[in-house]
């Protein structure tokens, strides 16, 4: 298939998707409104997340850090601000934070880089507790304005969409491939040309914009917040979840994990959240071991695969108890 070819593919299944979600809330119960929400959240986030740390193999631990910060700022600015203009400014302002923590730390790799945005966040989670508690005498903010819950979901369904948008349009880009250059050899890259440092900056902000401005629409949804609720680690490690299991490497993966884990977060863990933690560690071990491009890489050929290799298993095991006898 031609590169043209899988764009109009791409961009009619993003239109198909964005009309059944649009279409969504009329036919759907509060439930299932609800259910969608939560999944066009981690789609955004988690889409934006594999975009730079899929292409890049730089695995971030901060999405909380942005999301938190743009909720934050949706719940101070909503009473002096329109309501785009407020989720803006909560991706502006996590933006320019994940430049200055890019800045920092985007010249290590590995565990270390994992393990210091991880740090950062829960540095930035604690400034804004004691903040709260020193400045302004209180432990959280409860949201006097609050958009309609059409509002809500429509934004949340448009980060979504150009989340997804933006994905396919730079992964085609020539920024799309000097992240992908990094991921694959980075001092390569380097030795090519590219600007490795400034590359890597921007794609961090980009994620962090998306993170920022979801949180910042995210945050009326809770009407109030503190900053256990809205700087939750869970947030940031399940889009890594998502986008690994997913397939953070490709387009759809993201995706397609977010509606799986949203319906899972839905019917288990309110009833069995031991049960519905551990198919999160299930899901993870499997896709690791068995499926290393993600529930996107599914072919009829992995099926097939699978057959193949675990008969060849059962003979030898079956090998192994003759010669035993």
């Amino acid at each position: 298939m031609k590169d043209k070819q899988i764009l109009v593919r791409d961009l009619l299944l993003l239109l198909a998707f964005a009309g059944w979600a649009l279409a969504l809330p009329h036919y759907g119960s509060e439930f299932v409104v609800s259910m969608a929400l939560t999944c066009l959240m981690y789609v955004a986030l988690s889409s934006s997340w594999g975009l730079f740390c899929g292409s890049t193999r730089y695995l971030s631990l901060a999405t909380s850090a942005f999301f938190g910060i743009g909720a934050y700022t949706s719940a101070i600015a909503l009473e002096k601000m329109a309501w785009l203009e407020s989720i803006a400014l909560g991706a502006g302002i996590a933006t320019v934070v994940a430049v200055v923590m890019g800045a920092a730390v985007l010249h290590l790799r590995g565990t270390y880089f994992a393990v210091l945005t991880f740090g950062m966040t829960e540095l930035i989670r604690h400034a804004v507790t004691y903040f709260e508690k020193k400045v302004t005498g209180t432990v959280g903010r409860v949201l006097t304005v609050v958009p309609d819950r059409d509002t809500i979901y429509l934004t949340v369904l448009a980060l979504a969409v150009l989340a997804v948008l933006v994905s396919i349009i730079v992964r085609r880009s020539r920024f799309g491939l000097a992240l992908m250059g990094i991921g694959a050899d980075e001092q390569r890259a380097q030795t090519l040309g590219v600007n490795t440092r400034l590359i890597k900056v921007a794609g961090f902000a980009m994620t962090a914009a998306f993170a920022g401005a979801v949180g910042a629409a995210m945050a009326v949804r809770w009407t109030y917040i503190d900053p256990h609720t809205v700087f939750n680690p869970f947030i940031g490690f399940q889009t890594v979840l998502i986008a690994l299991i997913g397939g953070a490497v490709t387009l759809w993966g993201p995706l397609i994990a977010a509606i799986v884990f949203s319906v899972l977060a839905e019917t288990l863990r309110l009833q069995a959240p031991q049960v519905y933690m551990m198919s999160l560690g299930l899901l993870l071990i499997l896709s690791v071991l068995y499926l290393p491009g993600g529930l996107a890489s599914l072919r009829g050929n992995t099926f097939s695969g699978w057959w193949r290799d675990s008969r060849g298993w059962l003979r030898g095991l079956s090998k192994k108890e003759r010669n035993r006898g």
